[in-house]
């Protein structure tokens, strides 16, 4: 048998062995997660995801981000949104800051950093977006950011315009790279920004079930495995209690002997997994510990005990969800969210002087006990007295889809034809009132997004036979009330919210809307409706889409993944004529598409005139190059404004640059004289230069210089040929002499013969006009953008034609029988005793 005296011994060896565990876990972290993105070239308009899961012990997470764009933030309101890098961070789904104009307007972009957000203390919600810098080192703490998934956008200008189809997307292109570290605590017991302080897990005990304390996790997942075997069985929520039913308390529990020093405060956390219509917390029993020489002289009404309670992050005095000095009141929250909640007490000595209330500090222990209670409602019901419905939905994946986690939702065991989204109100609504409104109830639905589908669009559609007086509330984590909500809708109007996407016809027959990107986990939907509705025929219908809207039909969905690879989002590709995230946004008109159309296609004409002068030469190759040049530029471009497809668009734009090259490179070989089995040799290498070019990347800024530095290459070899042909031309140079009078004469009648034979190879006036021709297309291409490509593509078009058109009439061209070859070919005469070798 053990002695009192050896079981004391062993309890204070053991409590020392825990405060040596928790002094030597206190203050340290250790890297619990970390990825790295490594460089990445983002083009304009161009987006990608980053998925982060951030655990419940994570203690702050570190982005160090490096990019080739440095952007002062104090200056983010004089440059465009369009053409704006940015980073832009999202609690629970992709973000999306330009999914409305009032997102864009609320954008926020001047944040200022010292390693760490230190003005921002809670990041939840969108709209968080910071521009590209050369080197960003950002530390988001425990504080100011919950765990659970972030999502980390990389953006490279924003605006209906980004899903836009473009002809050719112009602007600047930039490289980053990312690195993420999230750090946690060693042990559950110790948490905050710096693992420095003690988090109590209360804990409860299950009322009228079990007299042992158990945790809230076990107390919901038993109740929650009763729920649903039940609601497998009867397919409906469980047998209704006549009249009020009210709350069930369904565990409550009390934490004994807490004492606060001076300055210091006590952290809890509390887990609620299952939707809750209450929680309370109040203090009992407050007073001075033994040794205090308050006792005597303050009163414990005099006391303070402020609690402050946070979802999911660590409250400060400054930032909260709820507060109350719970020595005097308890703290309710109606239906909090499901998750981890927070809460720190402190204690503020309350005194009155010179007639007004002041703060003064402790000098001693405060000591107080903590009681609280979880009210819950009997399964399938809800409500302040649990007298209104509520249901479970099911996830049904929807036959054939394309986009990934397309699904719909119905009630648990109710039987509908096979594939059928909506399912009747009738029988489903809520028949009791509520207590401020006899005719008013509400009706509240469940339903989950599986793991990874963040990226998907939760539409919610009721649809009735006559006017919907209904109002949608939807919540995530809880069930919405009239005060609490994240999302509301009715037939004629909706919150100003920039992840809500309306679809109400004018008819006011219907309800319908997206939730843009919801959060992964689960979803609360309240109807509040008159009783009287339950008469009328009324359907809703609740689906995981892809993209809202079908595009608007004028785009395509598509599908993709974020860069961990665990996380699918889709997106709309608009036409040429509309932009926006769901392609409503008309960017061009239909007078204005016409407009572009034409100037686009026919300014292709211009290739007349270069096709003319080589046909009348004589020059049957360049003359079929010219016009096949011409027309699949017009075909191409027909197709790119959505006309007409003659062929394939990937072989209308093929044959557009190549041939569109050959010709810019087969304007320089004219200006030789070679013959002509000289010149296919250029051209059949030349061809296939180009064609690499116009296959591996058509629209490349930089094709045009290699287009022209390739055709002066070819200009320059044609004319080497030329010079170096035999019984034609021989080439001297001035021999070096060392009389300088006469080296000069030499010089000077040298380059005197150059520039006459250069007079009589070329016409420079329409030389001079070519060179202009070719500026201005130079300028016009380099004025494009994708607000006005239509305008100076089309100056495009007619200028290098034209260019081409000068550059041929420039060349004065002779037959070899009309000029002898001496006067062709030579440059310059060394001295009198030179002769022209025949």
């Amino acid at each position: 048998m053990v002695s009192p005296m050896n079981l004391l011994l062993f309890l204070l060896v053991w409590t020392a062995l825990i405060d040596l565990v928790l002094s030597v876990n206190q203050g340290s972290s250790v890297v619990v997660s970390s990825f790295s993105l490594p460089h990445t070239k983002i083009e304009p308009y161009d987006w990608l995801y980053m998925r982060v899961e951030l655990p419940l012990w994570f203690s702050s997470m570190t982005m160090d981000f490096q990019s080739d764009a440095s952007i002062d933030t104090k200056n983010t309101g004089r440059i465009p949104y369009s053409s704006m890098p940015m980073i832009c961070l999202r609690d629970g789904g992709p973000p999306l800051p330009d999914v409305s104009n009032s997102s864009l307007k609320n954008l926020v972009l001047n944040y200022h950093f010292n390693g760490s957000i230190e003005d921002i203390q809670n990041l939840h919600g969108v709209g968080h977006c910071l521009p590209f810098q050369n080197n960003l080192t950002m530390t988001l703490t425990n504080e100011q950011i919950s765990p659970g998934v972030w999502y980390i956008g990389f953006f490279n200008g924003i605006g209906p315009a980004r899903t836009q189809s473009k002809m050719i997307n112009r602007g600047q292109a930039y490289m980053f790279s990312i690195d993420v570290t999230v750090q946690g605590c060693t042990t559950p017991a110790i948490w905050g920004p710096y693992c420095n302080l003690t988090i109590d897990q209360l804990t409860c005990f299950q009322n009228g079930i079990s007299k042992h304390p158990r945790s809230l996790l076990d107390v919901v997942v038993s109740n929650n495995r009763l729920n649903l075997d039940y609601a497998k069985n009867t397919g409906r929520q469980m047998a209704e209690s006549p009249g009020t039913m009210g709350n069930i308390i369904m565990c409550n529990n009390s934490f004994v002997a807490s004492c606060l020093g001076h300055g210091e405060s006590k952290f809890y956390s509390l887990d609620i997994l299952d939707a809750t219509s209450e929680f309370k917390i109040v203090a009992t029993e407050l007073g001075f510990n033994q040794s205090s020489t308050l006792n005597n002289t303050v009163n414990s009404s005099e006391i303070l005990l402020m609690c402050y309670v946070r979802y999911s992050s660590l409250p400060l005095s400054t930032v909260y969800d709820y507060s109350a000095d719970i020595n005097h009141a308890p703290l309710i929250i109606e239906y909090p969210e499901i998750g981890r909640w927070y809460i720190v007490i402190q204690a503020i000595n309350r005194t009155k002087t010179n007639q007004s209330m002041q703060s003064t500090a402790l000098n001693s222990n405060l000591c107080f006990s903590l009681e609280w209670q979880i009210h819950q409602c009997p399964f399938g019901k809800a409500g302040p007295n649990c007298t209104w419905e509520g249901y479970v939905l099911q996830r049904i994946p929807k036959k054939n889809r394309v986009i990934p986690f397309e699904s719909y939702y119905l009630p648990v065991g109710e039987t509908l034809p096979t594939g059928s989204p909506s399912f009747p109100l009738g029988n489903l609504l809520s028949n009791s009132s509520s207590e401020d409104n006899s005719d008013v109830a509400w009706t509240y639905f469940i339903m989950g997004i599986p793991h990874g589908a963040a990226g998907a669009n939760l539409r919610v559609r009721v649809t009735s036979d006559r006017r919907v007086h209904y109002e949608v509330f939807a919540r995530f984590g809880g069930f919405p009330t009239i005060n609490a909500w994240d999302h509301y809708a009715n037939s004629m109007n909706s919150s100003n919210d920039s992840m809500l996407l309306v679809a109400n016809d004018s008819s006011g027959q219907s309800v319908d809307f997206y939730i843009l990107y919801a959060r992964e986990g689960t979803w609360h939907f309240g109807l509040r409706h008159l009783i009287a509705d339950s008469r009328h025929q009324t359907t809703l219908s609740i689906s995981l889409d892809g993209c809202p809207k079908h595009c608007s039909y004028h785009g395509t969905c598509h599908v993709d993944f974020d860069e961990s690879g665990l996380s699918s989002f889709s997106y709309c590709i608009c036409d040429r004529d509309h932009g926006g995230f769901d392609c409503s946004v008309e960017l061009v008109s239909r007078h204005g598409h016409i407009v572009q159309s034409v100037f686009l296609i026919a300014s292709n004409a211009a290739a007349i005139l270069p096709s003319y002068w080589a046909l009348r030469q004589k020059a049957f190759s360049e003359w079929v190059l010219f016009t096949s040049s011409g027309i699949s530029s017009g075909l191409y471009h027909a197709c790119d404004v959505g006309t007409w497809c003659a062929l394939s668009f990937h072989v209308l734009q093929f044959l557009d640059f190549w041939l569109s090259f050959m010709a810019v490179v087969s304007t320089f070989v004219y200006m030789t004289t070679i013959d002509d089995s000289s010149k296919r040799a250029i051209q059949t290498g030349v061809s296939i230069l180009t064609a690499l070019l116009a296959e591996t990347g058509a629209t490349r800024s930089a094709n045009i210089i290699l287009v022209i530095a390739i055709g002066t290459i070819g200009l320059f070899v044609g004319w080497m040929i030329e010079f170096s042909t035999g019984n034609r031309f021989i080439y001297r140079f001035p021999v070096l002499n060392w009389n300088v009078p006469e080296r000069w004469q030499n010089i000077k009648r040298w380059f005197r013969n150059l520039v006459e034979t250069l007079c009589k190879r070329f016409r420079w006036h329409f030389m001079l006009l070519g060179f202009i021709a070719l500026s201005a297309a130079g300028i016009s291409r380099k004025l494009e953008s994708n607000e006005s490509y239509w305008i100076w593509h089309s100056l495009w078009h007619v200028t290098i034609y034209t260019s081409s058109f000068f550059f041929l009439c420039s060349t004065s061209v002779m037959t070899r029988d009309q000029a002898r070859p001496e006067e062709q070919y030579e440059l310059t005469r060394q001295n009198s005793n030179s002769s022209t070798r025949m």
